[in-house]
């Protein structure tokens, strides 16, 4: 009888098989006797020979070196996460030694139970689907291996036809005879989708459990398993009925195979489960910070393997002292507003940035008062006049030529400067002269005239010089108004600059991050200090000694501290911005406030009266627990 029904299957289909085979490609004489002897074992032998007619097939051959794509993670300087970044797929590759038993045996269970036993097809189950498909003219049963599956999900399109079947099939075989059992099954857990944008188990796991996937129990494996055939639709983030009853359906399985007893699965249904969250398309914490780390990796790196290549980055961010920034940006931003300080609140916005000066590395950086509304990181990107911040440069430089101390006179009096046709005459803030005065005195009270003197006596390329060696790259002009900040600069390359002052002359390139590494933990990019002595030792520690009177004397008395610090009050002309740049021994940091659109801020307003209080909170909070140290006295170093 069975052989009567099998002979009526072959009368109704052969037609259509030849059909098929010869759409597909060449028919071979083997093929035709396979198909017109069509049994369960006799399949098998018959998609073997199509192999010869699937001459385009993709080379499995590949995958001996195949890794699959993989979500990059972005971790503070103390290794908590901040971000992950990922294109379509969220994945994290692990080992199959990391991927649990339980997991492993309850996916084999409800995908391919006889994985371990075939060769990369299974004929009953192929034949059986093959032939209920045929019969119904279209692909209603599934008799993929996991094997077949993972060749599909990495070779073949979705489309749901008798063609890409049968190249499922070829292409498992081939590839079941270059990779072992356990490498195609850690290739199929590190690939299979999960659902919620998550690839692999490693990365479902943590989402699905907040746990590795090292750590999965009987009870959460047979959930995760029971997944894969319609992710979204079975996830308990989505129906917990659903996943429940695809949970039984896994258990039933492995018990049937007696892989569990009836009372071990009993056991693991009934057991309560303590779900995770959905974390795939979550936000980064720090979006100002990773927005800026993305940025370099992806100059150094290009984007695909940032988003692709699983990369371990390890910023220099310390969470709590950004928590603390954006906070101390936060309050200040609205304390100003409410004072009317910005006369376009709108437009009114705020940057921070904090380094630490024995490594360069970036603690903190806020990018504006509210990332949600505008992405733009002002403290790396905007170019705004630094005003008066911008002297020490000057001042240094005149310290390094030996030609001025500390004490040297130079003459705050009206002077002329001619520019081509133009005329250009300096003026103080408050339109006052006070003659003949120390350099000290002229830095202190940040007098603009002497500043323009001294940077035609000293020569202003050989400023524009030293900038260059404390890293600043902007634009910058030897015009004659360059002392007064008439160039522009980022927050960050002034805190930067600030930070080699406060290390003695000792520079570092200013960097968020400190290492990356591949997920093989490989180094990638290794961002250990390098310092170079760039400044004038007697040089560095004389302008850091006049800068201290500034904040104890001077314009910038609201940015005082506990504890020795030196700093220097930026304010531009029209008071479209102001600045406080300031330092200890370990921290540097830039604050500038402005408009998006350059308007004018408040009449009156001027660094020492808005910046630096806003410097002085932040420095306050930030330096809490650490301990006081002194700057390098003058008198311990050689005069130029």
């Amino acid at each position: 009888m069975a052989t009567n029904t099998l002979q009526k299957i072959q009368n109704k289909h052969i037609p259509r098989i030849l059909d098929f085979l010869q759409d597909v490609g060449k028919v071979t004489a083997g093929t035709i006797l396979s198909v017109t002897t069509i049994s369960s074992s006799i399949v098998a032998g018959g998609l073997v020979g199509l192999a010869i007619s699937f001459r385009n097939l993709p080379d499995v051959r590949v995958l001996r070196n195949y890794v699959p794509t993989e979500t990059s993670y972005i971790y503070d300087i103390e290794g908590n996460q901040i971000a992950s970044l990922h294109d379509e797929a969220n994945r994290e590759v692990v080992p199959l030694s990391d991927i649990s038993t339980p997991l492993k045996r309850a996916v084999l269970a409800i995908e391919d139970s006889h994985f371990y036993l075939h060769q990369g097809i299974n004929p009953s189950g192929v034949a059986r689907a093959f032939l209920t498909n045929l019969e119904q003219g279209e692909v209603v049963e599934g008799g993929s291996t996991l094997t077949m599956q993972l060749v599909k999900n990495l070779f073949l399109s979705p489309e749901r036809e008798f063609s890409r079947k049968v190249a499922e099939a070829v292409l498992a075989i081939r590839l079941e005879q270059i990779l072992s059992k356990d490498e195609i099954l850690e290739l199929y857990l590190n690939q299979v989708y999960w659902g919620h944008n998550t690839y692999g188990a490693e990365t479902a796991a943590q989402s699905y459990f907040d746990k590795p996937a090292s750590k999965l129990n009987l009870a959460e494996a047979s959930m995760m398993a029971g997944l894969i055939a319609a992710p979204e639709e079975y996830s308990p983030f989505v129906d917990m009925e659903a996943a429940k009853q695809r949970q039984r359906l896994v258990l039933q399985r492995m018990q049937e195979l007696k892989w569990i007893t009836p009372e071990q699965a009993q056991a693991a249904f009934e057991r309560e489960l303590q779900l995770g969250e959905i974390d795939s398309f979550q936000t980064s914490r720090v979006p100002y910070v990773t927005e800026a780390v993305v940025q370099e990796l992806t100059e150094r790196f290009g984007r695909d393997l940032v988003l692709k290549g699983g990369m371990r980055v390890q910023t220099t961010v310390d969470l709590q002292m950004q928590a603390l920034a954006e906070k101390t940006v936060q309050k200040w931003y609205n304390r100003w507003r409410r004072r009317g300080v910005y006369l376009y609140p709108s437009e009114g916005q705020m940057a921070l940035v904090a380094i630490d000066p024995r490594t360069h590395f970036v603690k903190a950086v806020v990018g504006g008062v509210d990332y949600e509304n505008s992405q733009f990181n002002r403290a790396l990107q905007a170019r705004r006049q630094p005003g008066s911040s911008f002297k020490p440069f000057v001042y240094y430089t005149a310290f390094a030529s030996g030609q001025y101390t500390p004490s040297t006179p130079v003459k705050d009096t009206p002077t002329t400067y001619r520019i081509g046709t133009e005329v250009y005459k300096p003026k103080n803030y408050g339109g006052s002269f006070m003659g003949e005065i120390s350099v000290r005195k002229a830095l202190k009270l940040s007098r603009n005239v002497p500043a323009v003197r001294i940077g035609q006596d000293i020569g202003l390329n050989e400023v524009i010089e030293v900038t260059r060696r404390l890293g600043i790259e902007s634009p910058i002009e030897p015009v004659v108004s360059l002392p007064l900040g008439a160039i522009g600069v980022t927050p960050m390359e002034m805190a930067g600059a600030f930070a080699t002052f406060a290390n003695n002359g000792w520079h570092s390139e200013t960097t968020l991050i400190v290492q990356v590494t591949d997920s093989s933990g490989q180094m990638l990019l290794d961002n250990t200090p390098q310092p170079q002595l760039v400044l004038d030792p007697w040089a560095t520690a004389t302008l850091t000694d006049v800068l201290q009177d500034v904040i104890k004397s001077g314009t910038g008395t609201n940015a005082q501290i506990d504890r020795p610090a030196a700093g220097k009050t930026g304010t531009t002309s029209s008071e479209r911005d102001v600045w406080f740049v300031g330092y200890v021994p370990q921290l540097a940091t830039a604050v500038w406030i402005g408009h998006d659109n350059n308007y004018p801020l408040a009449a009156g307003a001027t660094g020492g009266t808005y910046a630096a209080p806003v410097w002085q909170d932040f420095m306050k909070q930030a330096l809490s627990g650490e301990p006081t140290k002194q700057f390098p006295n003058p008198s311990q170093f050689d005069r130029p």
